[in-house]
């Protein structure tokens, strides 16, 4: 809802500033890790297929995190089923990284409280550490590793009576991931600073509209501030968009669909496919229009969702 674009620390992912989202139940991660004094070396899995050096050393680093917090010495195996489109822009990184985190802390017993998972999750990929609650989470940027954490945002249940719909515009992997974008960004961005200055007027108004209930300005708000996100790419060096042809076009049924009087609004994250907010009880004339110009199979609805799981399965049993 409000962005997390840039970081003040990059070994700590501590951000620059402040975010806030909305955990969903449509894409969700599964992750089972097995600690083995029989295994060689760390190995990943990813929807049954073992992963490449690259992508099993970042998840080596973050098990390594764990074995010093539990004093282990043990190599893992790590298999995961995403039900995201990996790298897509729709919040893999922090679905994995979220339900690794869970999966070692269950594997290993280290009974992390819930906001200690939440700072050890972050290691990994920031947004990860708000995936850990459901419903709507603020990510607190902290100082330190000790601070930056997420929590929750009691709203007496009102995320419940909001949806999300998903125009999937490309679910393979984009050019520019979240990572090397922001870096860029910050980095180069001639526009990094405006957004900088305006974000935390935008959480507290995203934070106020919570409190009050009221969709129109939460929507309202959530939508300028990740059009001001993407914008601060178009000024980077050298420039970039996550935005397509399809992605403008999803932008302006949206506001087409605003205008004849049902409120919804869209979001977008690091990559081209959008996100309409709106209320549950207008989903059905939405997605009436929604598929006027793009396909059912392009078209997901989601709902809040719980955050971090433990599923039983016939080990821990």
């Amino acid at each position: 809802m409000i962005k997390y674009w840039g970081k003040e620390n990059k070994e700590l992912i501590i951000p620059m500033n402040n975010s806030l989202s909305l955990t969903l139940d449509a894409f969700y991660t599964e992750t089972m890790v097995t600690f083995s004094k029989d295994y060689l070396a760390d190995s990943f899995y990813l929807d049954g297929q073992q992963q490449d050096e690259k992508a099993t050393k970042k998840v080596s680093r973050f098990l390594d995190l764990v074995r010093q917090k539990a004093n282990c010495s043990l190599f893992a195996s790590v298999e995961s089923h995403n039900f995201v489109p990996t790298a897509a822009g729709l919040a893999s990184s922090a679905s994995g990284l979220a339900a690794l985190a869970g999966a070692c802390n269950e594997a290993l017993t280290l009974d992390l409280s819930p906001s200690a998972l939440s700072r050890l999750a972050r290691r990994g990929s920031g947004s990860a550490c708000r995936s850990i609650f459901g419903g709507f989470v603020e990510w607190e940027k902290g100082s330190d590793d000790a601070s930056s954490q997420a929590v929750p945002i009691l709203s007496d249940h009102w995320e419940e009576e909001l949806a999300m719909i998903f125009i999937l515009i490309d679910d393979q992997q984009k050019e520019v991931s979240s990572r090397d974008g922001m870096e860029r960004t910050v980095e180069t961005s001639a526009f990094y600073d405006g957004w900088l200055s305006s974000v935390n007027d935008d959480l507290k108004e995203a934070k106020a509209a919570i409190a009050d209930k009221n969709f129109q300005a939460l929507g309202a708000v959530a939508e300028a501030n990740a059009l001001k996100m993407h914008g601060t790419t178009l000024a980077a060096n050298p420039p970039f968009t996550y935005w397509s042809p399809d992605s403008l076009k999803a932008m302006n049924l949206v506001r087409h669909i605003r205008q004849t009087g049902v409120p919804c609004y869209f979001t977008m994250d690091a990559g081209p496919n959008v996100k309409v907010l709106c209320q549950k009880s207008e989903v059905p004339a939405i997605m009436a229009t929604l598929e006027t110009q793009f396909s059912k199979d392009r078209l997901t609805c989601a709902y809040s969702g719980p955050g971090l799981t433990i599923l039983e399965t016939e080990v821990n049993k």
